[in-house]
């Protein structure tokens, strides 16, 4: 089924991702969220964001542990501009703003705003 969907919208969302309600999608083409990412409710994603694995870990012989939690934690009320890369169980804060092409990889607190030039926490609404 994920298949299907993938090939009509570009989209490709896991079906082990937990998503809340109000999730909302623009411009979907390009979207992955893998298997053990949590969305929370009312979060805004657009078009080539990747909520992905950093690395899989692997067993003593070399065969990849599935099942891990390995992707990112997406708070309620946040906004996730296009073609930003988000890697790793890190946890993106409730109401921050992640702007285009931003690459991530460590914890954002709540309220933020990350844009490429830098990442500054600002009250929500400023």
């Amino acid at each position: 089924m994920s298949e299907i969907a993938h090939t009509r919208t570009g989209i490709d969302i896991h079906p082990g991702a937990r998503i809340g309600s109000g999730f909302f999608i623009d411009h979907g083409t390009g979207v992955v969220i893998g298997e053990t990412a949590i969305i929370g409710n009312n979060v805004r994603v657009y078009q080539a964001v990747t909520l992905g694995a950093r690395h899989f870990p692997t067993d003593d012989e070399g065969h990849v542990i599935k099942g891990d939690a390995r992707h990112p934690i997406v708070e309620d009320d946040v906004v996730i501009y296009a073609g930003a890369t988000i890697l790793g169980r890190i946890t993106i804060g409730r109401g921050s703003t992640i702007g285009g092409n931003v690459w991530l990889t460590k914890d954002v607190p709540p309220n933020s705003i990350v844009t490429q030039a830098t990442a500054r926490n600002s009250p929500s609404g400023a």
